[in-house]
C-alpha cells in the first residue's frame, strides 16, 4: 500500500531543515532585526516628540511672557505720552489764560479810560444840553 522510503523521507527532512535554517538566517533574522529597529526608532521618535512638545510649551510660555512685557511697556509708553501731552496742554492753557487775563485787563483799563473821557465829554457839553433842553421845553 504505502511504500515509504526511509532515504527519501530522511532526505526530505534534511532538505526541509536546510531550507528552514537558510530562511532563518537570510529572511527571518533580518526581518525581525528590522522590526526591532523600527520599534526602537518609533520609541525614539515618540520620546523626541514628547521633548518637542515640552519645548513648544516652554516657547509658548516665553512668548506669553514677552507679550506681557510688551503690553506693560506699551502701557507705560502710552501713559508717559499722555502725561507729556497733558503737561503741554496745561502749559498752553495757562499761557492762553494769562493772555486772556492781560487782554481783559487792558480791555477794562481801556473801557475805564473811555468811560472817563465820555464823562468828561458829557460834563463839558452839559451846559449845551441844558440849553437845548430848555428850548425844547419852552417850545412845548
Amino acid at each position: 500500500m504505502l511504500d515509504i522510503s526511509p532515504i527519501l523521507l530522511l532526505s526530505s527532512a534534511i532538505v526541509f531543515l536546510v531550507v528552514l535554517a537558510r530562511l532563518n538566517s537570510c529572511l527571518y533574522k533580518p526581518l525581525f532585526k528590522h522590526m526591532d529597529d523600527r520599534s526602537e526608532s518609533i520609541a525614539k521618535d515618540l520620546e523626541a516628540a514628547k521633548n518637542n512638545a515640552a519645548d513648544v510649551d516652554g516657547m509658548y510660555q516665553d512668548a506669553s511672557d514677552i507679550i506681557a512685557a510688551a503690553k506693560k511697556e506699551a502701557s507705560s509708553i502710552r501713559e508717559s505720552a499722555y502725561n507729556e501731552a497733558k503737561a503741554v496742554s496745561d502749559s498752553k492753557i495757562s499761557e492762553f489764560k494769562t493772555q486772556l487775563d492781560s487782554k481783559y485787563t487792558s480791555f477794562v483799563a481801556n473801557l475805564k479810560d473811555e468811560t472817563e473821557s465820555l464823562k468828561e465829554s458829557l460834563v463839558t457839553q452839559m451846559p449845551q444840553y441844558k440849553e437845548t433842553l430848555k428850548t425844547k421845553l419852552s417850545s412845548i
